[in-house]
């Protein structure tokens, strides 16, 4: 029976990581997998590593390090010959393993996920932030990359690449899964089922503040996968957004307020064509407003992380998972 280790970064989420183990260890059990839980914990003050332990998961303590790194050193101190992460807000539904090892054995890929949801009872603004990222069309679907809070691969793809850059704070899976994907494993994800995101933003601060922090990252991304245009064109554009508003700021106090309406609304329109590429598969008018303000809120965001990034000056949260 192939051994498979599920590594998992955790600080702080007594409130989820039961639910995130058991969940794993079902879908092994549906795999035929025998199943190696490692929760590597970032200093959690709470009882997040008592309860991985009462539920059958090693628990390596590596306080204060990014989250490649704890990644990383979980997948240093597991044997498994097929390695996943998952983030410890993560709920996978029982046929996850099941389905993501049948399409490796197939050869239909080498890495995979599977599309992650938040459950209904999230706030709008946490609840349609996700929804933008649910894929439409075929069940399974190239990429060149992928993001974490699911991923399943065999070990030698993890080893090829030398695992996560350690010196990223956030985006490193965004870099690690470039490189799997220059390296030439073939990213698939699924749509169906979905992953589901139980530690969503319950507040407008919290959501905010992760999306500050999570935009501090597109420096380190071009310093470490070089410039491209693919990397620079959301920097470039936040920071364009930003030279709008203070034009037209600068045309209001000049009395010109018209002209400062016409450059606000066209300010606004990179957020409108963000809105309406990812709803549109919806075909739903609420949803395109959420997300036009929303885009327009994390288009500022994203301005100002990369110049404190530039300055070596960002939004900073424990690495959790």
């Amino acid at each position: 029976m192939s051994l498979i280790s599920i590594v998992i970064p955790m600080f702080n989420e007594a409130r989820h990581i039961a639910r995130t183990l058991e969940a794993a260890r079902l879908a092994a059990d549906e795999a035929g997998l025998a199943c190696e839980l490692v929760v590597v914990d970032n200093g959690s003050s709470d009882a997040g590593p008592i309860i991985a332990r009462e539920q059958g998961a090693r628990v390596l303590s590596q306080p204060g390090l990014a989250i490649g790194a704890l990644r990383n050193y979980g997948a240093r101190n597991c044997k498994g010959d097929w390695l996943a992460f998952l983030d410890a807000d993560i709920e996978v539904p029982s046929n996850w393993l099941r389905l993501l090892v049948d399409l490796q054995r197939r050869g239909e890929g080498d890495v995979f996920a599977l599309d992650c949801d938040t459950p209904q009872q999230a706030p709008w603004f946490a609840y349609a932030w996700q929804r933008r990222t649910l894929r439409a069309g075929q069940t399974v679907q190239d990429s060149s990359w992928l993001p974490t809070p699911n991923l399943l691969m065999r070990r030698q793809w993890f080893d090829k690449v030398g695992g996560f850059d350690e010196r990223l704070r956030t985006g490193e899976d965004k870099d690690f899964t470039l490189r799997l994907h220059q390296a030439g494993a073939r990213l698939r994800v699924l749509r169906q089922p979905v992953v589901l995101h139980w530690g969503f933003e319950g507040s407008w601060a919290e959501w905010l503040g992760k999306e500050m922090w999570r935009q501090g990252s597109h420096l380190q991304l071009l310093r470490s996968n070089g410039l491209s245009l693919r990397l620079l064109r959301f920097p470039l554009l936040s920071l364009a957004i930003w030279l709008f508003d203070a034009v037209a700021l600068s045309l209001l106090l000049s009395g010109n307020g018209e002209a400062a309406l016409y450059l606000l609304l066209a300010g606004a329109l990179p957020a409108l064509a963000l809105s309406l590429r990812q709803s549109l598969k919806h075909r739903d008018a609420l949803f395109a407003l959420q997300l036009w303000g929303l885009h327009g809120v994390r288009l500022h965001l994203a301005g100002a992380a990369f110049v404190l990034s530039l300055f070596n000056r960002t939004a900073r949260r424990p690495a959790r998972g």
